[in-house]
């Protein structure tokens, strides 16, 4: 069964939650992937699995372990993780405008 997050409204001073790029809502979906949606309504998978399985993941290497993998929460309209661990919400955006499945590089 999928984990899904939404996000939540957010009081921090200057942040406009309405940017059409920040993430609106996540899913866990098998194999280190994520369903999203953003603000504007563009939709798509991210694929993570290459690039947590990869030498260069640093902070990401520990997001193996598919428990903190689920624990992915939307943060200021971001991808965050309890380690620390977060992709740019912008970067998500036009690479899922341009795909709809986005494998993260390694």
């Amino acid at each position: 069964m999928p984990i899904e997050t939404v996000a939540q409204e957010h009081s921090a001073a200057g942040v406009i939650p309405a940017a059409p790029w920040r993430i609106r809502s996540a899913s866990v979906l098998p194999g280190y992937r994520l369903s999203v949606t953003c603000n504007d309504g563009t939709s798509g998978v991210i694929d993570m699995s290459r690039f947590i399985a990869s030498e260069k993941s640093g902070i990401f290497a520990a997001l193996k372990d598919e428990k903190l993998f689920t624990q992915v929460r939307i943060e200021l309209g971001a991808l965050a993780w309890p380690n620390g661990a977060d992709l740019d919400p912008a970067w998500v955006h036009e690479e899922i405008a341009k795909n709809k499945t986005w494998f993260v590089p390694a």
